[in-house]
C-alpha cells in the first residue's frame, strides 16, 4: 500500500558524488560493451574491420576504461566521506543484525511472500549487499582490462603493477573473465532498471526520480 504523500517530506539523499559517478557508470558501461563487442568480434555487429578504425575503437575503450576506473574509486572514498546512505555500512548490511532482518523482509517482498513493502530511505537492504558484489564486479572488469592492455608494452609500469593478474589468469582466462563480466553487469543494469522501477510504482519513493535530484519522499521522523 503507497504512503500517504501527505506525511511525507523531500529529504535530500543521494548527494552529488553519488548521482555523478552513477551516470558516469551508466554512460561507461555503455560505451565499454559496446566498443568491447567491435574488438572482440567486429564482424558480430555487421561491420568489416577498416583501416584505423579498430584503433580508435580502443582509444574509445580505453578512455571510457579510464572514466569507469576513476568513477569506482571517487565512488569508493565517498562510501567513507559522504552521508550514512552512501557510507560503507550501507554495503555490508549483513554483518549487523538489523541489516540481516532487513535482508530478510526485503526477500520475501521480492518472492511474493510478503506484502509489506519496505520503505527504506537509501538503499533498501538487499539491494546493499547485491551493490558490494557488483562493485567486486567493477573491480575485475577493471583490472583485467587494464592488464589486458598492458600485455602491449611488457615490462611498463601497468604491466609490472598488474603482475599478480598475469599470475591468476592465462590469456584467454583474462580475456573470458573480461567478456563474462560483460554479460553480468548488463544482466544486473536490466534487473537494476526493473526493481528501481518496481519500487518507485509500489513504494512511490521517488526512487527514479531521485538519481536524478537526490531527493526522496520520506515519512516524517524517519
Amino acid at each position: 500500500m503507497a504512503r500517504n504523500r501527505s506525511c511525507l517530506y523531500e529529504k535530500y539523499v543521494w548527494e552529488v558524488p553519488v548521482r555523478l559517478t552513477h551516470w558516469v557508470n551508466v554512460i561507461a558501461i555503455i560505451v565499454l560493451s559496446v566498443t568491447g563487442f567491435y574488438i572482440g568480434s567486429p564482424r558480430t555487429l555487421g561491420l568489416v574491420p577498416a583501416d584505423f578504425v579498430m584503433g580508435w575503437v580502443r582509444v574509445v575503450h580505453l578512455t571510457a576504461g579510464y572514466a569507469f576506473a576513476v568513477s569506482i574509486v571517487s565512488r569508493i572514498w565517498w562510501a567513507f566521506a559522504g552521508n550514512r546512505y552512501a557510507g560503507w555500512r550501507e554495503f555490508v548490511p549483513f554483518i549487523y543484525p538489523e541489516g540481516r532482518r532487513d535482508m530478510g523482509r526485503m526477500f520475501l517482498y521480492y518472492v511474493f511472500l510478503s506484502r509489506k513493502v519496505p520503505h527504506p530511505t537509501g538503499h533498501n537492504a538487499l539491494a546493499g549487499a547485491t551493490y558490494l558484489l557488483v562493485f567486486v564486479l567493477y573491480l575485475v572488469m577493471a583490472g583485467t582490462g587494464f592488464a589486458l592492455d598492458a600485455e602491449h608494452a611488457p615490462g611498463g609500469l601497468a604491466h609490472v603493477l598488474l603482475t599478480p593478474l598475469y599470475a591468476l589468469f592465462s590469456n584467454q582466462g583474462m580475456r573470458l573473465t573480461h567478456h563474462m563480466g560483460m554479460w553480468l553487469l548488463i544482466a544486473f543494469a536490466i534487473h537494476h532498471i526493473y526493481s528501481a522501477w518496481l519500487m518507485d510504482v509500489k513504494e512511490r519513493g521517488g526512487v527514479m526520480s531521485s538519481i536524478f535530484g537526490g531527493y526522496k519522499p520520506v515519512k516524517r521522523g524517519e
